[in-house]
C-alpha cells in the first residue's frame, strides 16, 4: 500500500484544516487507516483511525470532539477534519495503514506516508 498525505499548512488557533491521505496499491478491504503526529522533540502519538470496510473509528482523547476521521471508498482517500485547533496540535501528521482493527501503537502499522506539517499559531 502506498500512501500520499496532503493538506497541512499554517492556521490560527481556533481554526480548521483538513488532511487527506490517498491510498493505492493492494486491496484496502481489511485495512485500518490511521493518523499519527509528531511534534518537535516529542514522541509520535496516535490521533485517529478508521476501518476501511465499515468505518469504525477510534480517537485519541486529546482530539475527541475536535477531529473527525472519515473515508471515501471511491477515491481511496481518508480524511482528517481538524477543528478548534490549538497550538499544541502543531506537528507533522502522518497517515499509516495496517491489516486488522484500529490500534494506537504506531509500531503495529506496516505502511506509512510522508508527513504533512500542521502549524497552529496562537
Amino acid at each position: 500500500v502506498q500512501l500520499q498525505a496532503s493538506g497541512g499548512g499554517l492556521v490560527q488557533a481556533g481554526g480548521s484544516l483538513r488532511l487527506s491521505c490517498t491510498a493505492s496499491g493492494r486491496t484496502l478491504s481489511s485495512v485500518t487507516m490511521g493518523w499519527f503526529r509528531q511534534a518537535p522533540g516529542k514522541e509520535r502519538e496516535f490521533v485517529a483511525a478508521i476501518t476501511w470496510s465499515d468505518g469504525n473509528t477510534a480517537y485519541a482523547d486529546s482530539v475527541k470532539g475536535r477531529f473527525t476521521i472519515s473515508r471515501d471508498n471511491t477515491e481511496s482517500t481518508v480524511y482528517l477534519q481538524m477543528g478548534s485547533l490549538k497550538p499544541e496540535d502543531t506537528a507533522v501528521y502522518y497517515c499509516a495503514a495496517r491489516r486488522g482493527w484500529p490500534r494506537a501503537n504506531g509500531d503495529e502499522y506496516n505502511f506509512w506516508g510522508q508527513g504533512t506539517l500542521v502549524t497552529v499559531s496562537s
